[in-house]
């Protein structure tokens, strides 16, 4: 019958390894093998790879002492102060009596989703909790200055340069990420830290040329705040200001936006309407000309495929190729809107829509030879893309659940 040995030698033991002493002497001096020791260490298995042990040493390093400093006075705020060895030996005896984490946390004085996070955070891949491991393991977590996270990270890496090559923005593929590997750290990256990736030196484990696949294709960061000179004055009766509420808030499916993407010189262009609530988006095949007769025929003819309840307004910008609104009106039954002069911000959802459409349809370039096949295929593929608005759905997806409650309905 193996040998049980009792709870404090176990702590005893991982306090003098995390102390800076090696297997063989924590095992000594608590009286156990080394092959024991070593098998404790593997049972806990939390250190690693955060601490690498080495088959002569100890680990890197020991745990600095907690020097107090001067009292804090009276009128100072109060900050939040980080958990003490003493703190992480209460949660283990309080983890090994089964006690709550409300209990344990009125124990040490703090509540108990300090100590939930606390066990959840620095427990062992065998689900045990000892406070001397603990309190290493979050030592080491507070290292400065930490390693970047694609350093040595093929794999994420891989990953991230396969989704840009798509068309996906680095928020999106965050977003994914953090959905995907919610329980594993090291497989999720901030959007942050893959623009780093792309534009600061010695941070590149990314693809050289992998900018060129974000929608403004910049080969370095830019000041947000310069003019562009954009805006056309264009007077019209019915104002975004006269709009109904449930435009705005995105309550009422069936109110889109809309908008032009010009090619080289504003020679030829294509045609983008946006649906608020669920980020479909529909492109017209312009050809030829991008004139107002033009646009309006092309927007009836694919507008008139929706159902009535998906066919309520159309915001567009103060653009003469909307000359032909009231025609739009007539044959749709739809309102038509138009944004204040410079104020394309108020098309969010359309002037993001086309941003994700550059990755397609490059500025600058001759936007004519794509056939109308080639939009649709372009809208299917941004269709099926999930967007973190709807909770990374697709945008396909979620226009198909409001065609079904109709129906059921």
């Amino acid at each position: 019958m193996p040998k049980v040995f009792p709870v404090e030698s176990w702590d005893a033991f991982f306090e003098l390894l995390c102390g800076g002493a090696t297997v063989q002497v924590a095992s000594e001096a608590v009286g156990v093998a080394r092959q024991t020791g070593a098998i404790w260490w593997r049972r806990c298995g939390l250190m690693e790879p955060v601490i690498q042990l080495g088959r002569r040493g100890g680990l890197a390093g020991s745990v600095p002492a907690v020097v107090p400093g001067p009292p804090r006075p009276a009128d100072r705020p109060h900050h939040r102060r980080p958990l003490s060895s003493e703190d992480r030996a209460v949660i283990a005896a309080g983890l090994r009596k089964r006690l709550s984490f409300a209990e344990i946390g009125a124990l040490i004085g703090r509540d108990k989703s300090v100590v939930c996070r606390e066990a959840a955070r620095n427990r062992g891949q065998d689900g045990s909790y000892f406070g001397a491991v603990a309190h290493r393991a979050a030592h080491e977590r507070r290292r400065r200055p930490k390693p970047f996270k694609l350093v040595g990270n093929p794999r994420l890496c891989a990953r991230i340069e396969a989704w840009m090559d798509q068309g996906w923005s680095p928020k999106l593929i965050a977003a994914v990420l953090r959905a995907d590997e919610s329980r594993a750290t090291m497989g999720r990256v901030s959007h942050e830290t893959i623009y780093q990736a792309l534009y600061v030196q010695a941070r590149g484990e990314l693809r050289k040329d992998l900018y060129r696949q974000l929608s403004l294709k910049r080969p370095q960061r830019v000041a947000r705040n310069k003019p562009d000179g954009r805006g056309v004055r264009y007077q019209e009766a019915l104002k975004i200001s006269d709009r109904p509420a449930e435009v705005a808030d995105r309550a009422v499916p069936g109110h889109w936006e809309g908008d032009l993407i010009v090619g080289t010189e504003n020679r030829t262009a294509i045609g983008t309407l946006v649906e608020r609530q669920t980020r479909f988006t529909i492109l017209l095949h312009l050809p030829g000309r991008h004139d107002a007769d033009s646009v309006a025929t092309a927007m009836i003819r694919e507008m008139r495929q929706l159902p009535e309840h998906l066919r309520r307004s159309l915001t567009w910008d103060r653009g003469v190729e909307l000359a032909g609104y009231q025609q739009i009106q007539l044959e749709l039954a739809m309102p038509v809107y138009f944004c204040n002069p410079h104020s394309p911000w108020q098309r969010g959802t359309n002037e993001n829509t086309n941003r994700l459409l550059r990755f397609w349809f490059e500025k600058g370039s001759n936007l004519s030879v794509h056939s109308a096949a080639d939009l649709r295929r372009v809208a299917a593929t941004l269709n099926a893309r999930p967007r973190p608005t709807l909770d990374l759905k697709t945008p396909a997806q979620a226009l198909n659940e409001l065609l079904a409650h109709h129906r059921a309905a």
